[in-house]
């Protein structure tokens, strides 16, 4: 009767959803940041939905850009280039639904341990993709795996007793594209890398055999979140000050090349 009470309190729980549509990998950067600074005054974590226009591509936290990107290609093809505050490696956002996950360590909605809590959040991406009947799995450290290749990448960062998860949903994926703007110890090794990576990596598209449209991934995504957190998501907007605070940290920040090519 005990836990029977307990799923129904966390059922009537309404997190913050927030859908931003297409936004420049500055501003999204800058508002991730922003709603796990101020993550404490919500209440109750906040899970976002968006996209990236123009394209971008955005490296780890501890690489440097000019180490792993080809910046005059990036500006042929008008991608943008942004630094995470997350780790990881070069990622190349175009063709994809990216999520992020914010909440404070006190809510306990999360484990401890962050490889559980890298799981726990993920879960909610692989209840979305068997929305969209893909059958999905995770692979730890961070990746989801759909028919042994990866279909999302995720990183995480705990700063200020928050925690801010994000991470690409891929929907459709040009391997070609990305390796002309990452940089490869050689071009003997690029056509290696691409054949490998076209092995490894997999989208919606090709798993599911059609075009998914990016607000039907969304939509599965927020009913997959719901399922797996026993939560309803309700949709909301940045408060004003989230708004203001992204704005600046984007200016000093992830628009800056002070920032960008620190490394």
């Amino acid at each position: 009767m005990q836990f029977y009470l307990q799923r129904v309190l966390q059922m009537s729980d309404k997190w913050r959803l927030i859908l931003t549509g297409h936004n420049s990998a500055f501003y999204n950067m800058a508002l991730d940041e922003a709603i796990m600074k101020l993550s404490h005054e919500q209440g109750v974590p906040t899970v976002r939905f968006y996209g990236w226009k123009p394209a971008a591509i955005s490296i780890g936290y501890f690489q440097g850009m000019n180490d792993e990107v080809d910046i005059e290609k990036c500006g042929e093809f008008g991608v943008d280039v942004v630094r995470r505050i997350t780790g990881g490696g070069a990622v190349f956002h175009d063709s994809e639904v990216t999520y992020s996950f914010v909440a404070t360590e006190e809510s306990n909605v999360l484990p401890k341990n962050i490889l559980d809590s890298y799981k726990k959040i993920c879960s909610g991406v692989i209840s979305g993709l068997g929305e969209l009947k893909l059958d999905a799995s995770f692979v730890p450290l961070n990746d989801i795996v759909v028919a042994g290749k990866k279909i999302s990448g995720n990183a995480q960062t705990r700063r200020e007793k928050a925690i801010l998860q994000h991470g690409t949903v891929l929907t459709g994926v040009d391997v070609e594209k990305m390796f002309s703007m990452l940089k490869v110890p050689s071009e003997k090794m690029k056509g290696k890398l691409i054949e490998d990576v076209k092995q490894r990596v997999t989208s919606i598209e090709q798993q599911a055999g059609k075009k998914i449209s990016f607000e039907q991934t969304v939509f599965a995504m927020k009913k997959g979140f719901e399922e797996s957190f026993g939560v309803g998501l309700k949709e909301s907007k940045p408060t004003k000050e989230e708004a203001q605070l992204a704005k600046q940290i984007m200016g000093e920040r992830f628009a800056s090349d002070t920032w960008n090519f620190r490394r």
